[in-house]
């Protein structure tokens, strides 16, 4: 994966959640949103266990909540879609904050904010406790090889290709460019088409050096921290207690 390459979204830390093996957390993460997708929409106390459960990982990851907020910019066209959700759906009418909205698209657009918060911030927990080369290499076994090659491919060459894209628009930009209405499209088309080409001739050309070198289809570096049972029961506590919950909330209805 080669060295120094770390992404955005990791803050460096030693906490107990950094040094769990990165295979143990994929899998925890997998289950604690497969709980929280299973929790009854209604159930909103549920949530709020899933919340305080993953509130105490962050506390004892020791990434600052303040860093994971900043991130979550990625959930606003989730959250939008969950606003406009009471307005949009049909079925019985209800008032709330002094408006009429509908019924079910109040709960489902509640239940879908909530569910799409947690599962954020816990992909972002993930993210900012995990090096990207120690996520693929947690993968390894679990996806098809093709894929973790792939994925492991695609995140050594990010900071490239966004390094070129960053090149193009200054290079765009000197030459007095600015797109500030519909009709310079065309030219940001072209810069998109461009770019496509030469990041896939740069790819032919990274492969044919990998080749050459001896590639057999599998890439050195991809080994991670061997996973004790005291990392696996350790890793489970949220998605087991996520699970509880969900179980609890179904049971209590």
């Amino acid at each position: 994966m080669g060295a120094g390459h770390g992404h955005r979204l990791h803050y460096h830390g030693h906490s107990v959640v950094h040094r769990a093996p990165a295979q143990c957390k994929i899998i925890a993460l997998v289950l604690f949103v497969l709980a929280v997708v299973a929790t009854p929409r209604t159930e909103y106390w549920a949530y709020g266990v899933d919340a305080v459960a993953l509130a105490v990982v962050i506390a004892v990851s020791q990434v600052p909540p303040l860093y994971i907020a900043k991130r979550m910019v990625v959930e606003i066209p989730f959250v939008v879609f969950a606003v406009l959700l009471p307005f949009i759906a049909v079925g019985e009418r209800t008032q709330f904050l002094g408006m009429t909205v509908s019924q079910h698209g109040l709960e489902a657009g509640l239940s879908l904010l909530c569910k799409i918060t947690l599962g954020v911030i816990a992909a972002l927990l993930l993210a900012s406790t995990t090096e990207p080369r120690d996520i693929i290499a947690g993968l390894e076994g679990k996806l098809p090889r093709q894929i973790v090659q792939i994925m492991a491919m695609m995140v050594r060459y990010l900071d490239v290709t966004s390094d070129q894209l960053r090149r193009m628009r200054i290079a765009r930009e000197s030459r007095g460019f600015v797109a500030s209405d519909p009709r310079h499209w065309p030219v940001l088309a072209q810069s998109a088409g461009a770019f496509f080409v030469r990041s896939y001739e740069r790819g032919e050309r990274v492969h044919l050096a990998m080749l050459s070198r001896g590639y057999t289809g599998s890439l050195p570096g991809l080994t991670t921290t061997e996973a004790v049972p005291r990392h696996w029961a350790g890793a489970m506590l949220l998605p087991a207690l996520a699970a509880a919950a969900a179980s609890s909330a179904w049971w209590l209805r």
